[in-house]
C-alpha cells in the first residue's frame, strides 16, 4: 500500500501547486498544437501549391483524356493510402507514447519490417491484375499500372518512416518531407512529359517522388535487424486504423475512379480538375490533424484537456477552410479558363468555377469529420470508424445510383458528408454539455488508503454471492469468499472468474487505468452520489437520480411497502443494515474527487441504510471508490450513444470467453501456489 503521500491527489498537494499543475499541461498542449499545425501549415501550403502548379501543367500539357488517364493512376495510389496511413498512425501513437529511445526504435523497426513486406506483396498483386484495373478505369496502357506497383513498394513503408517523425514531434522535418515528394513529382512530370514520355513520363515522376520522399524521411533510427520484432501493439489498434483510412480514402477519391468508370475521358479529365480542390484543402485540414494526433496521443492529462485539444483543432480547421473557400469564391472564372485551358470549359457540365466550390465546402464538411474521428482515435480504440466505413459504401452506392451530371455526383457527397457530421457533432456535444455538469465541484473526499483491484473484486464478489447464478459453486468456494487470501494468485483468478459470472459485462467497461481507494464519506458527500438510471430506480427519480432526492421521495411511500415488492425489499433491507447483517461495502466511480460519483455495486443497501430511522446506520458503511479521468467512456458513469456503442462492442469481442472454464481448472486441480 502507498503511503498517502504519494497518492494522486492527496492532501499533500498545495491548491496553488495544483491549479499549477492544472495549467502548465494544457498551455504546453497548445503551444505544441499552434506550432506545429503552423509548421504543417506552411508546408502544406507550398505542398499545396506545387500540387495546384503541377494539376495545371500536366493538364494543359496532356490535355482532358490524358489529365483524367493520370490522375486515375494517382487516385490508386491514394485509395491505397490508407494501408500507408494505418501503419503511419499507430506507429505516430506508440512512438509518442513510449519514454525511451530504445523502445521507440524497436517499435519503429517492428513496423517497417511489416510494412515492406505488406508494400511487396502490394505491388506484385498489381503487376498480377494489371489488366484488369486497366480495363475497369479505361486506361490506355498496363504499363502505368506496373509503374506505380514499384513506387508502391517504397510508398508503404513510407508511412513508417514518416510516423516516426510524425511521433517524436519532428513537423519541420515531416512538412520538408512531404514538400520534397511534391517537387520531385512536378519537376520529373514536366520534364518527362517534355521529353516525349507523356503519361507514362509523369506515372514515372508519381513513383520516383515516392521512392526518393522515402529515403529522404529523416530522422529515423537505423535499421539493423531483418528478423521481426515482437511488438507489444494491439491488434485493434491496426484494424482500427484500417478501417478508419479504408473510410477516408473511399470518401477522398472513390468518387474519381467511379466518375472515371462512367463518364467518357473528357469529362472524367474535367472532374479531376475539379478534384484537385478537394486535395489541397484535405492537405491543409490535415496539418492540424498531423500535429493534433501525437499531442492528443501523448497527453496522459485528464480528459477535459483532449477536448481542449479538439476543439481547438476544429477552430483552427474551420478557419482554414473558411480562408480557402472564400478565397476560391473571389477567383473570377476567366482565371481557371486561362489557367487549365479552354478545351476545359466543356458545355452542359456546369461551371467551373461553381464545382469547385461546391467540391470544396463538401471536402471541408468532410475535414471536420476526420478532426472528430481521429481525435477519438489518438485517445482510444474509435467506434466512429466504422461509422466512416459505412457512409463511405453508401458514397459509393449512391454515385452508382446517381451520375447524369457532374453537378449530381457532387450533390450526393455533400449531403452524405453533412450527415456524416451532425451524427459525430451531435455525441460531441451532449458529451461536453454533460461533462460540464459532471466537472460541478464537490468537497474534495477524504482518501482513506489505496486498494489493490483483487481486494475489490474480493468486496464485490462477497455482496454478489447470495445469487442463484452462484448456488453450484457456493458449498465450495464460500471460504474462498468469505475469506480471501489476496496474496494467491489462483484464488484471485478464480474469484474474479466468479464475478464475472454475473458481472463480467459491468466489470470490463470500467477504464483501465481506474485506481481504486477507500474513501471517507460524510452525510454532505452524499449528495454527490447517484443511482445509474436503471429498474425500478427510474420510477422514482423524477428526472434526478441523486441518492438523495430519490431517497426523498422513496421515504413517504415506504408504508405501501406490501403492495410494492421493491419497497418491501428495501424495508427488510433496512432492518438487515440497522442490525449489521448486510455487507457494508458500498463500490462507486467517479472521475476524480471534486466531482459526482455513480453507485457501481450497492443501491439498495445504502438506500436502505438512509431510509433507517438511525442516522448513525451510515457510519457502518464502507466506502471504496474508483478513480480515472477516463471514467467519462464508461456506460455506468455516462450513459450516451459513445459509451452504448463501446459496451456493445465489448459484449460482442467476449462472447467467447467462458469464465466457468477457468473454475473448472481450479475444480480439476486445486494445487494453492500455481497461477491459473
Amino acid at each position: 500500500m502507498l503511503p498517502m503521500t504519494e497518492m494522486p491527489g492527496s492532501d499533500a498537494e498545495t491548491p496553488r501547486q495544483e491549479v499549477a499543475a492544472a495549467r502548465k499541461p494544457r498551455k504546453t498542449l497548445k503551444s505544441q498544437l499552434l506550432g506545429g499545425s503552423l509548421t504543417l501549415l506552411a508546408g502544406s501550403g507550398v505542398v499545396g501549391v506545387t500540387n495546384l502548379i503541377y494539376n495545371v501543367a500536366t493538364a494543359r500539357l496532356l490535355g482532358p483524356a490524358g489529365f483524367s488517364h493520370v490522375t486515375a493512376v494517382y487516385t490508386i495510389l491514394m485509395l491505397l493510402s490508407c494501408i500507408t496511413l494505418s501503419f503511419q498512425v499507430v506507429c505516430a501513437k506508440y512512438v509518442a507514447r513510449s519514454e525511451s529511445d530504445e523502445e521507440r526504435a524497436a517499435i519503429f523497426a517492428g513496423l517497417h519490417q511489416r510494412a515492406l513486406v505488406v508494400g511487396v506483396g502490394i505491388g506484385l498483386l498489381m503487376f498480377l491484375f494489371a489488366g484488369p484495373i486497366t480495363t475497369f478505369l479505361n486506361l490506355p496502357d498496363r504499363v502505368l499500372i506496373w509503374l506505380l506497383a514499384v513506387g508502391m513498394a517504397f510508398y508503404i513503408p513510407l508511412g513508417v518512416r514518416r510516423g516516426y517523425i510524425q511521433g517524436i514531434h519532428a513537423f519541420g522535418p515531416l512538412a520538408l518531407n512531404f514538400m520534397l515528394e511534391g517537387f520531385v513529382r512536378l519537376g520529373g512530370a514536366v520534364l518527362l512529359i517534355a521529353l516525349g514520355m507523356g503519361v507514362k513520363g509523369t506515372v514515372v515522376a508519381i513513383a520516383a517522388a515516392v521512392i526518393g520522399a522515402y529515403f529522404a524521411a529523416l530522422p529515423c533510427p537505423a535499421l539493423t535487424a531483418l528478423s521481426f520484432r515482437s511488438l507489444a501493439i494491439s491488434a485493434r489498434e491496426g484494424v482500427q486504423a484500417i478501417v478508419f483510412f479504408s473510410g477516408q480514402t473511399v470518401i477522398n477519391n472513390f468518387d474519381i475512379v467511379l466518375v472515371k468508370h462512367f463518364f467518357p475521358p473528357a469529362e472524367a479529365g474535367f472532374y479531376a480538375a475539379v478534384s484537385l480542390v478537394g486535395r489541397v484543402i484535405n492537405m491543409c485540414a490535415w496539418s492540424v490533424v498531423h500535429t493534433m494526433f501525437p499531442v492528443s496521443a501523448g497527453d496522459r492529462s485528464p480528459e477535459e484537456n483532449g477536448t481542449s485539444v479538439l476543439f481547438i483543432s476544429l477552430g483552427l480547421v474551420t478557419g482554414i477552410l473558411s480562408v480557402l473557400i472564400f478565397g476560391l469564391w473571389l477567383i473570377p472564372g476567366f482565371l481557371w479558363k486561362t489557367l487549365f485551358g479552354a478545351h476545359f470549359e466543356l458545355g452542359g457540365y456546369g461551371s467551373l468555377p461553381q464545382l469547385l466550390i461546391l467540391y470544396a465546402i463538401t471536402t471541408g464538411v468532410y475535414s471536420l469529420s476526420s478532426v472528430i474521428i481521429t481525435h477519438e482515435m489518438s485517445r482510444k480504440v474509435a467506434n466512429t470508424s466504422w461509422l466512416q466505413l459505412a457512409f463511405s459504401g453508401a458514397m459509393a452506392a449512391g454515385i452508382c445510383l446517381f451520375h447524369d451530371t457532374l453537378l449530381q455526383v457532387i450533390l450526393v457527397q455533400l449531403v452524405l458528408m453533412v450527415v456524416l457530421l451532425c451524427v459525430l457533432m451531435l455525441p460531441l456535444l451532449r458529451l461536453s454539455f454533460r461533462s460540464a455538469g459532471l466537472r460541478s465541484t464537490y468537497p474534495r473526499l477524504e482518501l482513506r488508503s489505496l486498494l489493490s483491484e483483487e481486494e475489490v473484486i474480493a468486496e464485490f464478489l462477497r455482496s454478489e454471492f447470495h445469487h442463484p447464478e452462484f448456488d453450484e459453486y457456493r458449498h465450495e468456494f464460500d471460504n474462498l469468499v468469505r475469506h480471501p487470501d489476496l496474496t494467491n494468485r489462483r484464488e484471485n483468478a478464480v474469484r474474479q472468474a466468479l464475478l464475472f459470472l454475473r458481472r463480467g459485462a459491468m466489470w470490463r467497461e470500467l477504464p483501465e487505468n481506474t485506481k481504486w481507494y477507500e474513501v471517507e464519506l460524510t452525510s454532505e458527500d452524499l449528495a454527490r452520489v447517484r443511482f445509474f438510471p436503471r429498474a425500478n430506480w427510474r420510477r422514482f427519480a423524477n428526472g434526478s437520480f441523486f441518492l438523495t432526492d430519490v431517497v426523498d421521495r422513496i421515504r413517504p411511500q415506504m408504508q405501501s411497502a406490501f403492495r410494492s415488492a421493491f419497497l418491501g425489499k428495501l424495508r427488510l433491507l433496512s432492518s438487515s443494515v440497522e442490525e449489521n447483517l448486510a455487507n457494508p461495502t458500498i463500490l462507486l466511480i467517479g472521475v476524480d474527487r471534486h466531482g459526482p460519483l455513480t453507485i457501481l455495486d450497492g443501491n439498495h443497501r445504502i438506500a436502505a441504510a438512509m431510509l433507517c430511522d438511525s442516522p448513525a446506520v451510515l457510519e457502518r458503511l464502507r466506502f471504496i471508490c474508483g478513480f480515472s479521468p477516463d471514467m467519462t467512456h464508461c456506460c455506468w458513469y455516462l450513459t450516451n450513444v459513445n459509451t452504448l456503442l463501446r459496451y456493445v462492442t465489448n459484449l460482442a469481442r467476449n462472447l467467447l470467453y467462458d469464465p466457468e472454464s477457468v473454475i473448472g481448472r481450479f475444480q480439476d486441480n486445486p494445487q494453492p501456489d500455481r497461477q491459473i
